[in-house]
């Protein structure tokens, strides 16, 4: 399913290896969606939420298995603030038991009941601790999504003598030699014994590894005999293997293993859709077939948002045509503006904010976000944005009606890891969000220096319908419109940046204040 998309069909084709059937199958995309996807909205208090995703944790979390008793408990704070979905890290058993953040999966079938790699728990707790909490969340009438890693397998039991090419790092097109090395590439899980499945993994289920344990040497290593998907990102030549044991996704074996475990973990956790990890070095057609068959088993939705990190919003479309438009796409392109704008302050050209960004080219595909656990400082893709400028980026993603955004963990919680506390005024603007920012946008994106927008609120909610103004130099004012059904009406900064009533003129516009390196969010002051 799209956050916030509404389809009934597409004029293309896609061909998969149906596993089942034992023969290629081509499906027309339109037979993906046998009803129009409406937007994504949970119901609670007796209104209509609009739909806002938290990511529930960052990198540093404490490694005691607590995470999921503690955010259990939040679930009716998170409800109230606005939240309609919860993304949870990965709950499958990771390669360093509890001191794995989930990315580094060992046992998929293990969330928290085994004791294997050291622990029975998780970093985040144990199998009836994680039901628990998606029962939590349930409870409060909030969606969670389960944080899905398909790439790789990390952490085997065993390894294997097997023959395979060294490619060049750089371009993984260029084979270097020809050798023979120690693989861990057998996994036969002896804490969990067959217990739900007893599939054991060896080299045959994956086509990459990257140690050669007999020698000690680092390299991309393609095992014989196997080849490295054609439909994934064209970075380093082929991007297929990114770590660990790349699981070979033309393999039957493993595509059956994984539409197995898929409907596993939907029965067995309650979960009500996907958060998709590194969908860029995975076969794309195969998330047509593995999310088609899902939906097709189960009749549920399956909201599902995929990570393909790339700023290149031509490279996300291309994604989302190959693999049938069955997700939506984290908007990296914008948070490498907030990024830019961060970095160079009065400098960046605010006009350009979100231009050629996924919620400007395809909004019912773009999931917006400001920060998240890969870019927060210390991590691979770090690209912090700044204190100062996240005020006004979550009031780009909170405020807009382009998009579903997405709140990260630390910057509602904080990052005490780094020192880092909570975004100030980041729970004004999710109730802002709910409140205010309903009804027709018309942005003033023509400036440099000070850009805004407003929107003119529902008939039939009271008090909606904001005034946002936003600079990254000096500060300033921009004449805008909020609507003719607002004049006379006086506004006020419910941010608190500035201390002075505005009142709107007889079309329903007025000069809105703001000042420098700050947002400001005016809303009628009888509602405010």
């Amino acid at each position: 399913m799209l956050f916030g998309a509404k389809y009934t069909g597409f004029a293309a084709f896609f061909v998969y290896f149906d596993v089942d059937k034992g023969k290629f199958v081509c499906y027309n995309v339109g037979q993906f969606w046998v009803r129009p996807r409406e937007r994504l909205t949970v119901t609670g208090g007796g209104s209509t939420k609009q739909p806002t995703i938290l990511q529930d944790f960052e990198w540093y979390l404490p490694e005691d298995g607590q995470f999921w008793n503690k955010t259990a408990r939040e679930a009716g704070r998170l409800s109230k603030l606005g939240f309609t979905s919860v993304w949870l890290p990965p709950a499958c058993k990771g390669q360093a038991g509890i001191r794995d953040v989930g990315y580094g999966v060992y046992d998929q079938y293990d969330l928290g009941e085994f004791d294997q790699k050291g622990s029975v728990p998780t970093k985040y707790g144990t199998k009836d601790e994680y039901l628990a909490a998606v029962r939590a969340f349930h409870d409060q009438g909030m969606e969670v999504l389960a944080d899905m890693v398909l790439n790789h397998r990390m952490g085997a039991d065993e390894t294997e003598t097997v023959q395979a090419i060294r490619d060049d790092e750089h371009d993984r097109n260029i084979q270097l030699e020809q050798t023979s090395i120690r693989a861990w590439t057998k996994f036969t899980f002896p804490g969990r014994a067959g217990k739900y499945s007893d599939l054991q993994w060896d080299h045959t289920h994956f086509s990459g590894v990257d140690w050669d344990d007999s020698t000690g040497r680092e390299a991309v290593y393609q095992l014989a005999g196997k080849s490295w998907a054609e439909k994934v990102d064209r970075e380093n030549g082929n991007f297929d293997y990114l770590m660990g044991a790349d699981l070979d996704m033309s393999n039957p074996d493993v595509v059956r293993e994984l539409d197995r475990w898929g409907r596993w973990y939907l029965d067995f956790t309650g979960v009500d859709g996907f958060r998709m990890d590194a969908v860029k070095h995975i076969d794309f057609p195969f998330f047509a077939h593995w999310l088609t068959k899902l939906r097709d088993e189960t009749g549920l939705a399956l909201p599902t948002v995929g990570e393909y990190w790339s700023a290149d919003t031509g490279a996300l479309c291309e994604f989302s045509d190959r693999s049938g438009q069955v997700m939506s796409l984290f908007d990296v392109p914008l948070h490498q503006r907030f990024f830019e704008a961060s970095e160079q302050g009065a400098a960046f050209d605010m006009s350009g904010l979100a231009r050629d960004t996924l919620s400007e080219r395809q909004p019912d595909l773009a999931v917006t976000f400001v920060d998240n656990h890969d870019t927060q400082p210390g991590q691979a893709l770090q690209s912090w944005v700044r204190e100062w400028f996240k005020p006004l980026a979550y009031a780009m993603i909170l405020l807009r009606e382009s998009g579903v955004p997405c709140v990260f963990y630390g910057d509602l919680y904080g990052i005490p890891h780094d020192g880092i506390g909570p975004t100030p005024g980041l729970e004004t603007l999710l109730m802002a969000r709910q409140k205010y920012a309903l009804g027709r946008q018309t942005s003033y994106f023509d400036r440099p220096d000070v850009v805004g927008w407003t929107r003119s609120g529902e008939p039939d909610v009271p008090g909606s319908g904001l005034a946002a103004v936003m600079s990254g130099g000096e500060g300033g004012a921009r004449l805008m419109c909020v609507g003719a059904r607002h004049a006379g009406e006086t506004f006020v900064d419910i941010l608190g940046g500035r201390p002075e009533r505005v009142t709107l003129d007889g079309t329903g516009s007025a000069e809105f204040p703001v000042d420098g390196g700050a947002v400001s969010v005016w809303v009628t002051e009888a509602a405010a």
